[in-house]
């Protein structure tokens, strides 16, 4: 008689899988399909949270007067009132296009502005629809001047104000890179958004050194952290960040 092997030994055309080694390729198989399921359940939790950001109808059919700031990107400027601080509301289109066709024109004269808002914390624009910029029946007034806050050295990520404010979930990160480009090159306003406040705000407006757009030779560093020095601005309740020629670059 041959003696059976110590070491139970597995052949194809058998029937049947020795004991041992089923429970082995049972017990192999279990554990790996738990390690797959802790992974689907765990990876979400370590994704960036979009936030908060979303579409807002604050003015509910209603509308904001004020007066364009046409540079570095169309903003109203909405007197005090009520109580109520002055406001430098950012403005934006529908789609992926800024604003500037619609207040050419305008900047000599009151206006109203209808739309919807979109926001996510320190940020907010509002998006003019078709029509939604009419001249403004009572009479203009003059806006505060631009208080300097001096020289500052930043770090962020260059986005675009809409998505970053809501429009899209995520707004930053290389996922979001194409859209924020498309977004910026199409007039919308661009933003550094920041990990820690300056003068009490996480973002800032950007803007080239004579206060006109961010220089269109950056939109290659957008999406991915960045570092820039320039010179800070308050108009009412938002800042503006004049950046300084050749000065930024990526960490």
């Amino acid at each position: 008689m041959t003696p059976r092997p110590a070491d139970p030994f597995f052949v194809g055309f058998f029937k049947k899988v020795p004991r041992s080694i089923a429970v082995v390729a049972l017990g192999a198989g279990g554990a790996m399909a738990g390690v797959l399921v802790a992974a689907a359940i765990a990876l979400p939790f370590g994704m960036a949270d979009p936030g908060s950001g979303g579409y807002s109808d604050d003015l509910k059919g209603g509308v904001l007067s004020g007066v364009i700031d046409p540079l570095p990107y169309p903003i109203l400027r909405v007197a005090a009132a009520d109580g109520a601080p002055a406001q430098a509301v950012l403005l934006g289109g529908s789609s992926k296009i800024g604003v500037q066709d619609q207040v050419a024109g305008t900047t000599a004269a009151g206006v109203t502005a209808g739309g919807i808002f979109v926001r996510r914390g320190d940020l907010r624009m509002l998006l003019l629809g078709g029509g939604a910029l009419k001249p403004a029946p009572e009479a203009v007034f003059a806006p505060a001047a631009a208080e300097p806050l001096g020289h500052w050295r930043l770090t962020g990520e260059i986005c675009d104000g809409k998505c970053q404010a809501g429009a899209m979930k995520p707004g930053t990160g290389l996922a979001h890179k194409a859209c924020a480009n498309l977004c910026i090159d199409g007039g919308l306003p661009a933003v550094l958004v920041m990990a820690l406040p300056v003068a009490g705000k996480t973002v800032v407006l950007l803007a080239d050194a004579d206060g006109g757009p961010m220089p269109a030779a950056l939109l290659h560093l957008t999406a991915v952290p960045v570092e820039m020095t320039g010179l800070l601005e308050r108009r009412d309740d938002l800042l503006i960040f004049r950046i300084d020629p050749g000065s930024v670059q990526s960490l």
